[in-house]
């Protein structure tokens, strides 16, 4: 997303949004029905990059001689030394073709010296080119080392909460009656209790009847005899 004149702190993208006709093809509808475009299909032979014709099965750094330029330096080499060997050729040669430029701008050394130079550093960028594996491979696993601290801290973090969790429920376990018969006792006990207090006011009432009764009949009785 490009940043404008009203909002110059606006978020840049390093890759420009692909074409609104190529990505809008691609919806949730039209994958479901099968009318989205379909992927290209891989190449069967070569193909044109840059202006120059790949071949599929061309390794990934091509040797000199498959690009028809001549070897400086021999089979088997080391590429500190080699690329020393280059810079100090490349600072010389361009030492030599300021002294061409001064004396003699117009010669056709000149011309040699510029190929040479030239010569020298595709020999460098070659050198440099067979490091990418390398680096390819350094960078995954610094990418992986990464990828593994984080998991671990990740997992530190999860086992803390963890013994976290097991410490509370120890304390919960802990605050209950050590004997469980002791907490269904108590449980009976007060399910007996709770059965009993109604048959208590029960009796109460009926003894609480039956003397009002007697009293009644007492005073029928003391009535009679007056």
């Amino acid at each position: 997303m490009a940043g404008t004149a009203d909002d110059p702190a606006s978020v840049q993208s390093t890759y420009p949004l692909p074409p609104l006709t190529l990505f809008s093809q691609y919806t949730d509808d039209h994958v479901r029905n099968g009318s989205a475009p379909k992927p290209p299909r891989p190449m069967a032979d070569s193909y044109s990059m840059f202006g120059m014709t790949c071949h599929v099965d061309d390794t990934i750094i091509r040797p000199l001689e498959s690009q028809g330029i001549h070897r400086l330096y021999p089979n088997n080499y080391s590429h500190h030394k080699e690329l020393k060997k280059l810079n100090h050729s490349i600072l010389v040669n361009f030492l030599d073709l300021l002294d061409v430029l001064i004396k003699s701008p117009g010669a056709q050394k000149r011309e040699e010296k510029l190929e040479d130079i030239n010569l020298l550093f595709i020999h460098m960028h070659h050198l440099i080119n067979e490091f990418r594996p390398h680096q390819a491979r350094e960078t995954l696993r610094v990418m992986m080392t990464v990828q593994k601290a984080q998991r671990m801290e990740t997992s530190e973090r999860l086992q803390k909460h963890i013994e976290r969790c097991q410490e509370l429920l120890k304390e919960c376990i802990d605050s209950l009656p050590r004997d469980i018969s002791d907490l269904a006792a108590s449980l009976s006990d007060k399910m007996e209790f709770d059965d009993k207090q109604p048959s208590k006011q029960n009796d109460a009432n009926d003894e609480s009847e039956s003397g009002s009764d007697r009293d009644q009949f007492m005073c029928d009785l003391v009535d009679g005899l007056e």
